[in-house]
């Protein structure tokens, strides 16, 4: 890509990542091929949104780049003026070995070998798996398979870039790279809140007036979950960094619902009756 990353997404240098994020998710809906099949101006935008996320959406490259050590591609910079010097002006004899070495293409030269095509796929993730990170087999049209790790935190609308496993160049150029739009499954035990995981425990009414040890099982494992005596329908428990495993990690907030285990139970009935 020749342009500013930020213009890409359409946000201030100065946003913020969650307003990255949304702005990513907005474009990557807008501009997905399965949306605009045959439009390869809305592919080649969607290719353009997805790589700028990819720089832009992590800290440490996003650092980078603000401070000009990396390019709109992601390499480091100070190899493209080889090119545009003096020397390279008058065909010093080091321009084609830093052609062939970066993949470079030149102008002037008649162009070199293109990159192979990107292929797009998509991969659809747990809400649990995605809270934990987790890793899939990706099988290819062209049958070729291979683990991919999907990172913890991952949401909808992210865009994972798998490089040089795309289409072979026909003219001898690298192979293009395979981007996998995640997609999170609803969850019917757990919603998410940013980093927090949220999840609605039902208890039953002895345990709820005496208190005792549930066993919640929790994206990250099982937990011992202790009910405080004379809990009520409503009450929130949290348990600190068992949400989502990012750094650093979310909490999980569990809600109480008191049910009763027998509603028709005769020795309950009378106990109403009386109170």
């Amino acid at each position: 890509m020749a342009t500013d990353l930020y213009s890409i997404l359409g946000v201030a240098r100065s946003a913020s990542d969650e307003e990255i994020k949304r702005a990513y998710r907005t474009k990557a809906k807008e501009l997905h091929p399965d949306r605009h099949p045959g439009d390869t101006r809305k592919a080649d935008a969607f290719k353009q949104a997805s790589a700028a996320y990819e720089i832009l959406g992590d800290s440490e490259k996003r650092g980078a780049y603000d401070r000009g050590e990396i390019d709109e591609n992601g390499n480091p910079r100070g190899f493209a003026s080889a090119h545009t010097n003096d020397r390279a002006a008058h065909g010093d004899p080091f321009d084609d070995l830093f052609a062939n070495v970066f993949g470079a293409s030149r102008a002037r030269r008649g162009g070199g070998p293109q990159k192979g095509r990107d292929l797009v796929y998509r991969v659809e993730v747990s809400l649990e798996d995605a809270a934990t990170g987790a890793m899939r087999r990706l099988t290819l049209a062209d049958g070729n398979e291979f683990d991919v790790k999907i990172p913890a935190g991952v949401d909808t609308g992210r865009t994972l870039r798998l490089r040089s496993k795309g289409q072979h160049s026909p003219s001898g150029g690298p192979p293009g790279d395979v981007l996998l739009e995640v997609v999170v499954k609803p969850s019917p035990n757990w919603t998410r809140d940013q980093n927090d995981l949220h999840h609605t425990l039902s208890i039953d009414l002895k345990t709820a007036v005496l208190g005792g040890g549930v066993d919640l099982k929790a994206p990250t494992g099982p937990v011992s979950l202790k009910i405080p005596p004379g809990s009520n329908t409503g009450t929130q428990l949290r348990l600190r960094g068992r949400g989502v495993q990012v750094d650093p990690p979310g909490d999980i907030y569990v809600k109480l619902q008191i049910v009763l285990a027998d509603p028709k139970d005769a020795s309950l009935r009378r106990w109403a009756e009386k109170s």
